[in-house]
């Protein structure tokens, strides 16, 4: 086996079996042979660590390990990634002098990489971190150029989408998920081009819809239309904004707005190509089943 071909299946099993996934990092580690692989095993273990397994700890262990590996280079990439990696899990693990250190943009960053952590494990605590980093990082007065606005905007896509998913939150998760929404259309409207401002709406749709406030929602799905419209974006991206408000007013029991979306879906999917269509299927059956 090579390293791509490790890396890919890790990904592919890590959110079925975290702790198996974890168990085979070190047969990962054993097919490294640069800096490159090494910092996408670094993000890999500390996902499983931090954000699946709550296991600090062991995932301060793991990025001490990688960086005493030949090709770890302290003043380059993997040496920066492993900074953030190793004062995320501690932050995570309640030693918040670890930001002590941290210039503003790594502070910002660390920020959301701890909520992230935290997210199934502390709500709380992920919370505040979320919140402490966005307003960090409008005190900051860095440039759109600077990488902390990237990382904001897809922490907190990757927040909002993970607790969207979930059957049922609590307030405080609740709370978190709209935080997390909120914060990646901002930042992506810093960091990213109309499509990932668009997509963000999209996530914002369905993070209101999931709160359970349909009128919200209703005017993220919109908006994220209206921007596809006004860039002539790609048949899939108006399929999921048609999907989203379709979801939307079926929660509404508006049968027609309902009906009409659904219609509008189906056009968008038959623009599709047949590979994209395989994986969008499901989108459309979802969004033509009965509401249960």
């Amino acid at each position: 086996m090579d390293f791509i071909i490790f890396i890919g299946d890790a990904w592919n099993d890590h959110a079925g079996d975290p702790a198996e996934v974890a168990r085979r990092l070190d047969d990962g580690l054993r097919l490294v042979t640069d800096e490159d692989q090494l910092n996408q095993l670094m993000t890999l273990g500390h996902h499983l660590y931090g954000d699946h397994l709550g296991q600090w700890h062991e995932g301060m262990a793991f990025i001490e390990r990688l960086s005493a590996q030949p090709v770890f280079a302290s003043e380059g990439a993997s040496g920066q990634s492993g900074r953030r990696c190793l004062a995320s899990l501690r932050v995570a693990a309640g030693d918040e002098v670890a930001f002590d250190v941290l210039a503003t943009s790594d502070r910002v960053r660390v920020g959301a990489m701890a909520a992230a952590n935290l997210c199934d494990h502390d709500t709380v605590r992920a919370h505040r971190l979320l919140q402490e980093a966005l307003d960090l990082a409008e005190r900051s007065g860095l440039p759109a150029g600077d990488p902390m606005h990237r990382a904001l905007a897809i922490a907190g896509n990757n927040l909002a989408s993970g607790l969207e998913q979930k059957p049922a939150r609590s307030t405080d998760e609740r709370a978190l998920m709209i935080l997390a929404a909120q914060a990646a259309r901002r930042h992506w409207s810093i960091a990213g081009t109309w499509l990932e401002v668009e997509r963000a709406e999209y996530r914002l749709a369905n993070t209101w819809l999931q709160a359970g406030d349909v009128d919200r929602a209703r005017e993220h799905a919109q908006a994220c239309l209206a921007i596809v419209d006004a860039n002539g974006g790609a048949a899939v991206e108006r399929l999921f904004g048609w999907a989203a408000l379709g979801l939307v007013e079926r929660a509404a029991g508006h049968a027609q707005g309902h009906a009409q979306a659904l219609a509008r879906a189906r056009e968008a999917f038959d623009a599709l190509d047949a590979d994209d269509k395989g994986w969008c299927a499901e989108t459309i059956d979802k969004l033509a089943a009965p509401e249960v």
